[in-house]
């Protein structure tokens, strides 16, 4: 997963941004943009690459061994802390209608699909950076994480008052059985899971 972000997804994301003009919204041109990709990639690369080649006293095969096994465990903590955010039974997944719309609106359609969990640990969510609260992350990206935790109040009460759904776990193992568990029912069921 994080070589995957190391190698394309940065410069795939920039092309959509510049696609949508997103760009704008934060003061950059595209040129810019992708000099700040390239720049922080070449600087990741001689820390994390590099660095550990040149200077470890260990054989190449032990120092790419350990870079590989650094980018499985990240990428697996960052699995494991989306999927029961997103691929958990709560979830709707609408389909589209004949013209590639959705009923629901964009900020509706946040609700219906994403879960957050452990929402009363603060050590988790210092730990995952505030991706426990991924109903607000998702409603509002720009906002810092920090400021979740207060935020996450509003947004459920705001829910409750418009009868649309806050799909919350108490606790983070609570999220990853429950994504477990859907994803077990999915590969052993000839029924997929309800679709709306």
């Amino acid at each position: 997963m994080t070589i995957t972000w190391f190698i394309n997804k940065d410069y795939s994301q920039a092309m959509r941004y510049k696609k949508l003009d997103l760009l704008k919204t934060q003061g950059l041109t595209f040129k810019k943009h992708l000099r700040n990709i390239i720049v922080n990639k070449v600087v990741y690369a001689a820390i994390f690459i590099a660095l550990p080649f040149w200077l470890s006293p260990a054989s190449w095969y032990v120092t790419l061994s350990g870079y590989l096994l650094m980018q499985f465990l990240c990428g697996f903590i960052l699995g494991i802390v989306f999927q029961p955010a997103h691929v958990v039974p709560t979830s709707t997944y609408p389909l589209p209608d004949k013209s590639g719309d959705i009923e629901a609106d964009w900020a509706v359609s946040q609700m219906y699909n994403t879960a957050n969990f452990a929402h009363e640990s603060r050590l988790f969510s210092w730990y995952v950076g505030g991706l426990n609260y991924q109903v607000e992350h998702h409603l509002f990206p720009n906002i810092c994480h920090i400021h979740y935790r207060k935020l996450s109040k509003i947004v459920k009460s705001t829910a409750e008052e418009f009868e649309v759904p806050y799909h919350s776990y108490a606790t983070f193992m609570g999220a990853l059985k429950e994504h477990t568990k859907m994803l077990y029912d999915l590969g052993n069921k000839d029924v997929a899971p309800a679709i709306h």
